[in-house]
């Protein structure tokens, strides 16, 4: 697989990589395989997916010690990211809170590397910015634990340009991860002027939503989650697809029954270029998101073979000026993502 850099480390991942969080909960848990998702895992890295995506929120500690027993042995043939900065209450409501206090975010810290079986964390990510701790004293207390040696390299998750500048004063920000594919567009944000691209992206004038621009003129990696729009954009649910209680989908906004017969207007188009190329449509909304700049890694999530393959698939697809402009023209999605 092609490679692209990871911000500025120096450090090279496959173009996309595997987003690990449905191996643990979030997507029909009743039919959870860790022996199965284990082998999704070392398939990912032998077929150059080499950007593993984790945090210790998801599934309250357990897909940490999943990722870190599947990559037994494969360690050091991986850029390994995790997150903390999210606190599980309640495991059955999946009720979550946010705690980026200092003391948090140095006891996390030690909890991941742990459970992931590893000296150091390559990238790690404040997966929320706590509104009751100022954001530079989360980040300045996850820096100490670069300078540590526990963790290479810090990212940001779902925050604003506002919130990444900030951040950026007190240590460098190596990536920003948000949800971003055919159906969530915010983090493209539109520049703040009437200037060329290029102009905005030398002077950095960019408004709070233009995340993905942000990175792409600070030397940071973009890193899309659900590019796939948790499944939608591939095509095969519809109307009749039926989700589980535990399932974030069966009370998802935009998975509603009215809102499902609208958004399907947006996987015809995928299907449109998809037929045209002779791929799947999930390779064609995963190729849309590489297309939106050399700096952007998306990590679709699946704990199936046959998935994973599909995936990875995208990485061979280069999509036309005409391609774009359609996919791009594709109607808004109906219901808010959360």
């Amino acid at each position: 697989m092609r490679t692209r850099e990871v911000g500025a480390t120096g450090r090279h991942v496959g173009v996309i990589g595997l987003g690990c969080m449905g191996m643990s909960w979030a997507y029909a848990e009743s039919t959870r395989d860790d022996a199965a998702s284990r082998d999704v895992v070392r398939a990912a890295v032998d077929a150059g997916a080499t950007f593993i995506d984790t945090a210790d929120v998801y599934g309250d500690g357990h897909n940490e010690s999943l990722v870190g027993e599947a990559l037994s042995g494969l360690r050091n043939t991986v850029f390994l990211a995790t997150k903390a900065g999210l606190v599980v209450d309640d495991m059955r409501t999946k009720s979550i809170r946010r705690d980026g206090s200092p003391a948090h975010l140095r006891a996390a810290v030690d909890a991941s590397l742990k459970r992931l079986g590893t000296d150091h964390i390559d990238l790690w990510y404040l997966h929320r910015v706590d509104d009751a701790v100022p954001l530079t004293e989360s980040w300045g207390a996850m820096a100490e634990m670069v300078r540590a040696g526990n963790v290479r390299y810090l990212g940001l998750s779902e925050v604003t340009v506002e919130q990444a500048v900030a951040a950026a004063a007190v240590h460098p920000v190596t990536a920003v991860q948000s949800e971003l594919s055919l159906w969530t567009r915010d983090a493209l944000g539109q520049p703040s002027t009437g200037a060329s691209a290029a102009t905005v992206a030398a002077s950095g004038a960019f408004d709070a939503g233009d995340v993905l621009g942000w990175c792409a003129a600070n030397g940071a990696a973009f890193v899309p989650f659900a590019p796939l729009g948790r499944g939608f954009l591939t095509g095969a649910i519809d109307t009749t697809t039926r989700f589980e209680d535990s399932d974030l989908r069966a009370g998802n906004p935009r998975f509603t029954s009215e809102a499902r017969t609208s958004n399907a207007r947006i996987v015809d188009t995928v299907r449109t270029v998809a037929a045209r190329h002779g791929v799947t449509p999930a390779q064609v909304a995963i190729a849309w998101t590489l297309a939106q700049g050399p700096h952007v890694i998306p990590i679709p999530g699946t704990r199936r073979l046959g998935h994973l393959t599909d995936n990875i698939g995208a990485a061979d697809l280069t999509l036309t000026a005409a391609d774009l402009a359609e996919l791009d023209a594709a109607p808004t999605a109906v219901g808010t993502r959360y």
